[in-house]
């Protein structure tokens, strides 16, 4: 073979390799990025699962959600938001619900109606980053053109477009049809990206029986497709019970013995038993794993949610509505078998994932989160957060620094109407984890006014500089 020829073939050679080499590149790129699990409860109080001191406590132990926990990363001090939309607002955005609601679409749906066009999700970021996304359960984050999940960011969706409570209505004596214009009962629903979505079988509550193992078999069936193909994926599970109305399927109905809602406890660990298992027979290794709960137990009387140590219920300002069960794990990157009591907000959650999945945040908006990644991962002893606000709707009710706590405001449990107090009352949650006793302004113990009040200046000035939204 001629000197001339052999340069040709080599020329030919590496121009094609030059050619080929970035998306060979790209393409182990986007095979490195980890999988992501993650379970969503509704209305889940902190104390139900065995590692928080539920479980054979409550009726039902949970051996497959405590797995997780001896697998990772066990969280004390996870807080979220005060009732399901705000909360889901933000865990998908990595800001605080208010930001999101300061341009209400219109009273009154205005409080309830959630994201708006224009926020960026946790599966839009996921998605530009090559990710195939789905969601299997409830959403609750709008119900009109351009607000549902498939209109933003999720590949595919199945599930209810509301909340769990409209489940009665279809099964309700007193119910009068025609009495508005548009249909009131919500319907399961499915779409792919860029559909309108599809109205199923009208929710009631036979179907509220069946839907969370429906979820569970299809997010089953999407993790097993998305692996075959090699593309890393993020299947999202917002289950819909331990919400009002607490129906287990017939699988598991009767079956602990201690009424309905231990059934339903011991059908969502076996539900939580079957995903973990499919990661795992899959040998997808690279897969980080979620499991935690929108906001603390019911309101609704005798709805028998636990919270643990903690008072108070959803809706409240109070431990038992803010803190809830977080457990991660991560084969090989998150440490086994960790514990801490450091605060850690859902928020923290989007900029936590951009950073392991190299996305970057965007530029144009507040983001609320901090990335926990150094903490998860064992870096670092301490949480990159020390401190949060709570709301409730769209009022500020105060704010947690380190292990206190500060309430401009208290709710009657009963009620729920907002008690004005003449002066703000201070926690200890160390000393006093039930908030039964308020720190006495004469004591000593008030200088930690100042942190306090100093993490409340600081959001109050962050929302009066933020214009919010450009569009509702």
């Amino acid at each position: 073979m001629s000197r001339y020829i052999r340069s040709v073939i080599c020329t030919v050679f590496l121009l094609a390799s030059l050619v080929s080499a970035p998306f060979s590149l790209a393409s182990s790129k986007i095979e490195n990025k980890p999988n992501i699990v993650l379970v969503l409860m509704d209305n889940f109080g902190y104390g139900e699962v065995g590692v928080y001191g539920g479980g054979v406590l409550r009726g039902a132990a949970t051996p497959n959600i405590d797995s997780i926990a001896a697998q990772g990363f066990q969280l004390t001090n996870f807080n979220v938001e005060a009732e399901c939309t705000p909360s889901r607002a933000a865990l998908m955005t990595g800001r605080y619900g208010i930001r999101t609601r300061q341009k209400p679409s219109g009273p009154p749906r205005g409080v309830w109606y959630g994201i708006t066009k224009w926020e960026i999700t946790l599966a839009e970021m996921l998605s530009d980053s090559g990710y195939a996304t789905g969601i299997f359960g409830k959403w609750h984050l709008g119900d009109t053109k351009g607000r549902y999940p498939t209109d933003q960011g999720f590949d595919e969706w199945y599930g209810i477009p509301r909340s769990s409570d409209r489940a009665f209505w279809p099964d309700s004596t007193s119910f009068a049809p025609g009495s508005h214009p548009k249909a009131v009962f919500t319907y399961v629903m499915s779409a792919k990206r860029g559909e309108q979505p599809k109205p199923l079988d009208v929710y009631n509550r036979a179907k509220r029986t069946t839907i969370d193992g429906e979820i569970t078999d299809m997010a089953i069936d999407f993790i097993k497709r998305k692996a075959k193909a090699k593309q890393p994926f993020f299947a999202y599970i917002p289950y819909t019970q331990t919400h009002e109305p607490v129906d287990p399927h017939p699988d598991f109905k009767g079956k602990t013995g201690n009424g309905k809602f231990a059934d339903v406890l011991a059908q969502t660990d076996a539900y939580v038993g079957k995903l973990l298992a499919t990661v795992d027979e899959l040998k997808l290794k690279n897969t980080i794993f979620i499991f935690t709960s929108d906001n603390g137990r019911e309101g609704v009387p005798r709805s028998f949610g636990f919270t643990g140590p903690w008072r108070g219920s959803m809706f409240s300002p109070y431990e038992g509505s803010l803190r809830v069960p977080f457990l991660v794990r991560w084969p090989e990157k998150i440490p086994t078998k960790q514990v801490s009591n450091d605060i850690v907000h859902q928020i923290d959650l989007f900029p936590t994932l951009a950073n392991w999945v190299g996305a970057e945040l965007p530029k144009d908006r507040v983001i609320d989160g901090v990335n926990q990644s150094n903490f998860f991962m064992g870096k670092s002893e301490k949480s990159a957060r020390e401190s949060m606000v709570i709301y409730i709707g769209n009022e500020l009710f105060g704010v947690k620094w380190r292990n206190w706590k500060l309430l401009l405001k208290e709710i009657d449990e009963h009620s729920y109407a907002i008690k004005k107090m003449a002066y703000p009352t201070i926690y200890n949650l160390l000393i006093d984890p039930k908030e039964e006793v308020p720190e006495l302004n004469y004591l000593s113990d008030t200088w930690v006014d100042f942190p306090l009040y100093q993490v409340l200046d600081d959001h109050i000035e962050s929302i009066e500089n933020d214009a919010g939204a450009p569009n509702p």
